[in-house]
């Protein structure tokens, strides 16, 4: 067991295991608001998911899909840690994001309205990272 903590793969591999990561939690994210949508589907409530999907895309996760792919192919060394995916930054991110929405969700505090919009939006963006980071992984090269 305490070998696995300690594995190293090929750093193009770390584009790949960010995918799947981003993937998974995007779509997560996405299939509860499209769930949520049966009753609150509106253009006006499709408009706002789609600025919440751009906000989002544009102001935190095409970012952060450009910053890590950056750091990720610029490792000095072939093989890294598998969890060099994140840098510990997002790690917490990605915490605080699933412990708050893990929070709305047992809390009822917001309608189901608001999971439908946001949730929407968010995951949309969540699952575009993903896709890019998977595209990262088939097209750039770790060679310097």
């Amino acid at each position: 067991m305490k070998e696995m903590f300690y594995t190293k793969i090929k750093k193009r591999n770390l584009l790949l295991l960010a995918s799947v990561v981003w993937l998974l939690a995007g779509f997560n994210i996405l299939r509860i608001g499209i769930i949520t949508y049966k009753d609150n589907l509106t253009i006006i409530n499709l408009f706002i998911s789609i600025v919440i999907f751009i906000l989002f895309w544009f102001m935190v996760f095409g970012k952060l899909v450009r910053k890590h792919t950056y750091r990720i192919i610029n490792y000095k060394e072939e093989k890294q840690l598998f969890l060099k995916f994140f840098d510990i930054k997002s790690f917490f991110i990605m915490a605080f994001m699933i412990s708050f929405g893990i929070g709305i969700r047992i809390s009822n505090i917001f309608p189901d309205l608001y999971i439908a919009v946001f949730y929407s939006g968010l995951g949309a963006a969540l699952f575009l990272a993903g896709l890019l980071f998977g595209y990262n992984f088939f097209t750039q090269t770790t060679e310097k």
